[in-house]
C-alpha cells in the first residue's frame, strides 16, 4: 500500500479500516455477491470481478482527490476482510450531503462490527474531513442497518429518496458522537 493510502488506515478495538486496494477485490466481490447482502444493495445482478476492480479504482481516486471514500473492514484477530464502510457524498455527487455506510459478510453479522466501523467512519468524517453532520440511509425493511444507525447514536430524520429508493434516513451531528479516537496524523488533514 502506498504512503497516501496507508495514512488513511484506522484501527479500532477489533477492526482495521483500510482503503480499498486491488488485493481486496476477491473478498469484496464475494461479500457483494452474497444474496443476503445484495438484497439491500442497488445491484440488480451480482457485480462481476471486473466491476469490483473498477469500483476499487474509483475509490482510490476519491481517496487521492478528496481524502475520503471506502475502506475494507478487516478483522484484526484473523486478518480477514469481513465487510466495507465509507464516508462519501450520497450517490457520489459532491453537491450532496456526506453519508456513512457499511456492509458485512453474512458470517460477520451480529458481532457489532458495523457499529464499530460506522462510528469510526463518522468520527473520521467529523475530525478529518471537517464536516458537521453525516447521514445514513437504508431501505425500511433493512432493520439490521437501522439498528446500527441507532446504536451509533444517529437520529431519525425521515423517509427520503436516495439512490432512487424510499429510504429511512438518519442523521448524526459531530457533537453527538463521543470524543475523537483518531490518531493525530488523520486529524491534520
Amino acid at each position: 500500500m502506498s504512503d497516501i493510502f496507508s495514512s488513511f488506515v484506522i484501527t479500532t478495538s477489533r477492526l482495521r479500516l483500510v482503503p480499498f486496494a486491488p488485493e481486496h477485490a476477491m473478498a469484496l466481490n464475494a461479500i457483494d455477491t452474497e444474496p443476503a447482502v445484495m438484497r439491500f444493495l442497488a445491484y440488480t445482478v451480482p457485480p462481476t470481478i471486473a466491476e469490483t476492480n473498477a469500483a476499487i479504482e474509483r475509490t482510490r481516486l476519491a481517496w487521492e482527490t478528496r481524502g475520503y471514500s471506502w475502506w475494507s473492514i478487516i478483522e484484526q484477530a484473523t486478518g480477514k476482510i469481513v465487510g466495507s464502510t465509507c464516508v462519501q457524498h450520497v450517490a457520489r455527487d459532491p453537491s450532496n450531503e456526506i453519508e456513512i455506510a457499511w456492509r458485512l459478510a453474512t458470517a460477520s453479522t451480529g458481532k457489532g462490527y458495523a457499529t464499530e466501523a460506522g462510528k469510526a467512519a463518522a468520527r473520521f468524517a467529523f475530525d478529518a474531513v471537517g464536516i458537521d453532520h453525516v447521514i445514513a440511509m437504508a431501505l425500511p425493511e433493512n432493520t439490521a442497518s437501522l439498528r446500527v444507525m441507532q446504536r451509533i447514536g444517529m437520529q431519525y430524520r425521515g423517509i427520503e429518496t436516495h439512490y432512487d429508493h424510499s429510504c429511512t434516513t438518519y442523521v448524526l451531528h459531530g457533537g453527538d458522537l463521543a470524543s475523537s479516537h483518531l490518531p493525530p496524523e488523520l486529524l491534520s488533514r
